[in-house]
């Protein structure tokens, strides 16, 4: 299931947070953007419905959690990308990312370890 981008950005803030109301989530929302109260509620609404959230309703507000990892999201926005746009082609993505010039010295030494234990003798 692929998120929208408005999706994503709620996804986020619980990833970073945890379950949260809505209120919480529209709070930090509202740092970067202005989004109205019953909008992001809806969101969430729809969002429950498509199965990207849990809703606990113990409460007189409810609370909020994603239903899916930020790895499970990564993982098939990734997939649709490599598919669709470099043609199943992983390290097409992967040299069109590099060649950007903004992986850190950190990132960098952190991919040469994955492609040391990806095929150590290469």
């Amino acid at each position: 299931m692929k998120p929208t981008d408005a999706e994503l950005e709620i996804l986020q803030v619980l990833w970073q947070k945890g379950p949260c109301t809505v209120r919480q989530v529209h709070e930090e929302l509202t740092q970067n953007r202005e989004i109205g109260y019953t909008t992001a509620l809806k969101l969430m609404q729809i969002m429950h419905e498509k199965g990207l959230l849990d809703r606990m309703e113990d409460s007189r507000s409810h609370t909020y959690s994603a239903n899916l990892t930020e790895e499970d999201i990564q993982r098939t926005l990734v997939g649709r990308l490599v598919d669709t746009a470099f043609r199943g082609s992983a390290s097409k993505l992967v040299m069109q990312a590099l060649g950007q010039g903004k992986a850190s010295r950190e990132e960098l030494d952190e991919i040469r370890q994955l492609l040391n234990q990806i095929n150590p003798d290469a």
